[in-house]
């Protein structure tokens, strides 16, 4: 058996064994619509923090880090484990907030329709689900690139068996079975990485021998004084914070976990586990340039230059199927949740059974384009920023709104709104030169920097304008608790709530 023949051997098992989990827990129990979409209060802090990191750490992670690894270096790395882990650590301290405030809430953009209204519903709803549908689209390249790669498979065949699989058992087991195959898959993938990460420096000869052509070709990467790498981790840093809070997934998380204890410990555990995952992936990136490596195939180029033995190929195959399979359930299923605050709204006579089966075809047509987009084998790391940029102008009205009671509606849209323009001003294009001729036009940083920093201040600038002409508006917190309700009447009442 030749290896490309073993490699998609391998890649049917594997999508066939998690299907299989998948169907198997759905088994259990019949599904209703409020299981299907937050399966509130069921899960304790080891299932939490298992489903948090394995839905964080798609294929992705084989492609964008070891790229920045082999560019950016140790800053560069550094700069994107905090950018990536410190969302968990935020969502430890929000994610008790919006429980209290919200018990019996499902989503962001729920939460955003019942705090601001229709505008900022609609621009926050876009934001998802662009964010989601990039995100979709980057795995679905990501695992179509490296089974090209290792076997031979064209890329739109990979994408297409991949999701299928997917579509499987998250349509029929909707959260409960998403959260069930990623402990498994958490279990697979920290070895896995970790074996592929202790194979490549024995096969190298150590360490010291792996980074000497680097420290010698390009010493910069192995500083964290690097200024470029620096730069380009700060970047990281405020792209990848702000794509994380609009990650419906998270918030599903949050009205999951069994109590706010299990928030808290959960989201700040996945923390200290995100932190090494990224380090570790990013230094092979650094591990590559051995050979001269330094784009987002830099680790699977890696493992072919070694020439190491057919069952660690395969061995790596399964931890790029395990991560992309992680991610792309928690993704639809995520996307499912989105569309169904709509879909209750549209048709509010609706039985919940009919909201269910409109929610899962509405994610199953999602996947169509989807397939198509990643057949073309665009870079995922691009896709991702061009998310980022989206995703940082409405990020602290958003979050603000959690807190503030001044900050209304007109104001979170408008700020929002030209946030987001301010960004894309300095924007780079796809080979990351300056579309306009603005200072700075094409900086990264300044970017994601801008949006965050216009929204802000257009809110205490708005807010304090209305306040000094006596036309301060209050938010009645109460609304959330009282306006929002479970799906469905087999839906369980919500936890006490704590004082928060």
């Amino acid at each position: 058996m030749t290896i490309d023949t073993a490699a998609l051997m391998a890649t049917l098992g594997t999508l066939v064994i998690f299907t299989g989990f998948g169907l198997l827990q759905a088994r259990h129990r019949e599904i209703t619509l409020e299981d299907y979409m937050v399966s509130r209060n069921r899960i304790g802090t080891g299932a939490a923090l298992a489903t948090i990191v394995a839905s964080a750490m798609g294929a992705w992670i084989l492609f964008s880090p070891p790229e920045i690894g082999a560019t950016s270096g140790l800053a560069g790395i550094v700069g994107y484990c905090l950018g990536q882990a410190t969302p968990s650590a935020m969502f430890a301290v929000m994610g008790p907030r919006i429980r209290f405030l919200m018990p019996r809430g499902h989503s962001l953009n729920e939460y955003v329709l019942h705090r601001f209204g229709n505008a900022m519903y609609l621009l926050t709803l876009g934001i998802i689900v662009f964010y989601m549908f990039v995100y979709l689209t980057a795995e679905l390249t990501a695992i179509a690139k490296a089974v090209e790669l290792m076997a031979g498979v064209p890329l739109w065949l990979t994408a297409l068996l991949v999701i299928t699989a997917v579509f499987v058992y998250t349509t029929v087991g909707g959260l409960a079975a998403t959260i069930f195959t990623d402990t498994i898959q958490f279990a697979v993938i920290v070895p896995l990485l970790l074996l592929s990460f202790a194979i490549a420096i024995a096969a190298l000869g150590g360490w010291g021998r792996a980074i000497a052509p680097v420290a010698e070709a390009a010493p910069q990467l192995l500083t964290l004084a690097n200024g470029p790498g620096i730069k380009f981790g700060a970047t990281l840093v405020i792209a990848v914070i702000a794509a994380e809070m609009f990650n419906q997934a998270n918030w599903q998380r949050i009205y999951a976990c069994k109590n706010d204890v299990v928030v808290r410990r959960s989201f700040l555990g996945s923390f200290l586990f995100i932190l090494p995952i990224l380090f570790i992936s990013g230094l092979l990136g650094i591990l590559a340039m051995h050979f001269g490596f330094n784009d987002d195939r830099a680790f699977f180029s890696l493992i072919q230059a070694l020439g190491l033995p057919g069952w660690l190929s395969i061995a790596v195959l399964v931890l790029v199927l395990a991560l992309v399979m992680s991610s792309l359930d928690t993704l639809l299923n995520g996307i499912a949740s989105v569309f169904t605050t709509d879909l209750l709204r549209l048709f509010p006579t609706m039985r919940s059974s009919g909201i269910l089966r409109a929610a899962r075809g509405l994610t199953i047509a999602l996947g169509i384009p989807v397939v198509l987009i990643a057949a073309q084998g665009y870079n995922v790391l691009y896709l991702f920023l061009l998310a980022d940029l989206v995703c940082a102008g409405a990020l602290f009205p958003v979050l603000f709104g959690l807190y503030s009671r001044r900050l209304t509606g007109a104001i979170a849209f408008w700020s929002s709104l030209m946030g987001i323009g301010a960004g894309a001003l300095f924007f780079p294009k796809p080979d990351f030169s300056p579309w306009t001729g603005v200072p700075f036009a094409g900086d990264l940083l300044v970017s994601f920097a801008v949006p965050i920093g216009v929204s802000a201040l257009i809110c205490g600038i708005w807010i304090q304008l209305k306040a000094q002409q006596g036309k301060t508006e209050a938010f009645d917190f109460q609304r959330l608790d009282t306006e929002i309700r479970a799906y469905g009447e087999a839906a369980p009442m919500p936890a006490a709530k704590n004082t928060n």
